[in-house]
């Protein structure tokens, strides 16, 4: 009897072994069970975010604990080092059991293969240094690596710079316009969220020379998550609710950021009059552009046009002309909705975009550099349907 099972045993194994190399593995991690997605090194990614308790630091928690292929290793906050994560947010109690840390970098580097920094502006800068950035990967979400001109970042943000000698070799994170350099990339700047939104609408027409750029207004406006988490008294509800107003007037500090992007996508020097507005909602930038035309278009070119360029990108959604873009059709998610709309009587285009601005306009965009970084599906951990109402 012994004889005759033995095979059986045998092919139970195989079986059983078989089965385990076809699926993903699947285990208990920090108290609830995750599927396991093994890359090609059959190693998951693993990720340190500094700033994880900050709203776009929350977005990258929350999307990352749906993408298959990465284990979070690092909640660093300086708020509130040693509490659980979710105390602070408790959307994610049974999703995340670990305690915040702090923002050692140099001890992250070693634990971490990527970094994000959701941080205000000026921290990366003054952490990174050659022998992080030889351990793992940083994708910073502040604006600390966005602009290439010093000159023009110590201007506008009103502090020194105190790593210019990485602002060159860092890649500017806008993936459907730099998607083949962020993938050799070691040091991504993931863009802002006006930024994001002003440059997507109007680039493929920047691009094609449709547009006199010298007469280029952005008109745009924000939910108030767009101005954090920390306690400001412009940003109280009785201060927010029932009003809109403009701010940063011909002074804010994403501007130079929206014309040296428009002016690579043109090829000439850019200047644009932004404005933005703070609006009573939680999520969502709308951006509404005018430009003049630089000759005779039909709706039919220009979206053609839009085709040339966006017609391939998963996360953003051309809506047929004369169709305005809103943000709650695509609140939660990644994508970009854009619209145009031909003015003949004044020879202008209006082109409209639509972002959720702690998505595409943040932590989404910081996954989607991620995930080019580590030859990764552009889209995964991002298919995330719109939430309404």
């Amino acid at each position: 009897m012994e004889r005759e099972g033995a095979p059986c045993v045998l092919w139970i194994l195989f079986l059983a072994y078989r089965e385990r190399r076809m699926y993903n593995y699947s285990r208990y991690y920090r108290g609830s069970f995750t599927p396991i997605s093994l890359n090609e090194e059959n190693t998951m990614i693993k990720v340190g975010i500094i700033g994880a308790t900050g709203y776009a630091g929350a977005e990258l928690v929350r999307l990352l604990a749906g993408h298959k292929d990465t284990q979070i290793v690092w909640y660093g906050s300086r708020s509130y080092i040693d509490q659980q994560y979710t105390d602070v947010y408790r959307n994610l109690f049974k999703v995340v059991d670990a305690k915040c840390l702090d923002d050692n970098m140099e001890e992250l580097a070693k634990q971490a293969d990527v970094i994000f920094t959701a941080t205000p502006q000026g921290f990366c800068a003054s952490v990174v240094n050659e022998e992080i950035l030889k351990n793992t990967k940083i994708i910073d979400l502040s604006a600390d690596f966005r602009i290439k001109d010093v000159a023009v970042y110590e201007e506008w943000y009103k502090i020194k710079h105190s790593s210019p000698q990485f602002i060159e070799e860092a890649v500017y994170g806008l993936c459907e316009v730099n998607r083949e350099d962020i993938k050799k990339a070691r040091l991504v700047a993931n863009p802002g969220c006006y930024t994001t939104c002003s440059i997507l609408t109007a680039y493929p027409l920047a691009r094609e020379g449709l547009i006199d750029m010298n007469t280029l207004i952005v008109d745009a406006k924000s939910g108030t998550s767009g101005a954090g988490r920390s306690a400001k008294t412009p940003n109280l509800f009785c201060e927010v609710n029932e009003n809109i107003k403009a701010y940063g007037v011909a002074s804010h500090r994403h501007t130079p950021e929206i014309e040296e992007q428009l002016g690579y996508a043109s090829g000439q020097q850019v200047t644009i009059s932004f404005t933005p507005h703070l609006v009573p909602m939680n999520r969502g930038i709308l951006a509404t552009e005018y430009a003049t035309l630089t000759r005779p278009v039909t709706e039919e070119e220009v979206y053609g046009i839009y085709q040339k360029y966006y017609g391939n990108e998963p996360f953003i959604r051309l809506l047929a002309p004369g169709t305005s873009p809103e943000t709650r059709w695509v609140e939660g998610s990644n994508f970009v909705d854009i619209g145009f709309k031909i003015d003949k009587r004044t020879n202008r285009i209006i082109m409209m975009g639509a972002i959720d601005n702690l998505v595409k306009g943040a932590a989404g965009q910081a996954i989607q550099n991620m995930n080019l970084m580590f030859g990764l599906p552009e889209t995964e951990g991002l298919q995330v349907v719109p939430m309404f109402p």
